[in-house]
């Protein structure tokens, strides 16, 4: 991944190295440990730290890093960014958390681009508006999980409803099992305004034969595999029923699935 490509899924500010962002990072170490930077990291990496100091900056090139992130909006008063020129990394300040910084990049990496975040976001107003999309993989049982992770992270910065955010999480969450399962890939639309939150679940599969069917809870078509890890309870869509306000299946056999949830507000 180029180090252009961090920029701009955390909408990040350049303080040094405009002529290094074309650079390849293999690896993103999130430290304020510089101590364990030294002790772990990998060359080639890049630092995501909220330690804003000429000590990270000098961690980060001694450990064969490419770069340092600031998170939570952090800038370095020392001389960092003339150490970063000097030693020409690339030095740039986002104002994501470093949970949050990380969970894009991961996004990134997995092909789904987070959308930009409105600088809005912290508080519900009534005239709040915003739309993500993201992207979950059939089979990835290592990942599964993190959309919805994502998206009950989004929703929380909003400041909406505990309640609210936990029924749409973990249908979030089912719907994406479902996917990770039965699907080659989906793609994932939230959308959220004054009076609704959506999420909707495209996917594209073997789709499901009986819609009613697989409504009952117990029935499943899980492999052995798949229960032995956890999954397949034949619970997934009864508890999605149970958690929206409405709920919209279409399926068609060998194409796919499309989930629509609505939860209002």
């Amino acid at each position: 991944m180029q180090i252009r490509q961090i920029k701009e899924a955390l909408e990040a500010l350049v303080i040094e190295g405009e002529g290094n962002l074309d650079i390849e990072v293999e690896h993103v170490y999130a430290s304020d440990l510089m101590s364990d930077v030294l002790a772990f990291g990998k060359p080639n990496s890049i630092l995501f730290t909220g330690l804003a100091t000429q000590q990270a900056v000098i961690s980060a090139h001694l450990a064969e890093f490419n770069g340092v992130v600031f998170v939570r909006g952090k800038k370095s008063k020392d001389g960092s960014h003339k150490f970063a020129r000097d030693n020409h990394l690339a030095l740039l300040s986002t104002r994501f958390d470093m949970y949050d910084a990380c969970v894009r990049i991961d996004s990134v990496s997995r092909g789904a681009v987070p959308a930009p975040t409105p600088a809005s976001v912290g508080a519900a107003t009534s005239e709040m508006s915003l739309s993500h999309q993201l992207l979950i993989l059939g089979n990835d049982f290592t990942n599964a999980g993190m959309v919805s992770t994502e998206v009950k992270s989004i929703l929380k910065k909003i400041g909406l409803n505990p309640k609210l955010v936990r029924r749409v999480a973990i249908s979030t969450y089912e719907g994406e099992m479902n996917v990770v399962m039965h699907a080659v890939r989906a793609k994932v639309n939230l959308t959220v305004t004054p009076k609704l939150v959506e999420v909707t679940i495209d996917d594209e599969g073997k789709g499901i034969p009986d819609v009613e069917l697989a409504m009952q809870e117990g029935f499943t078509t899980a492999t052995e595999e798949m229960r032995a890890m956890g999954f397949g309870s034949g619970m997934g869509l009864p508890n999605i029923k149970r958690n929206t306000d409405e709920l919209d299946i279409k399926s068609k056999v060998n194409q796919g699935t499309r989930l629509m949830m609505r939860f209002f507000i």
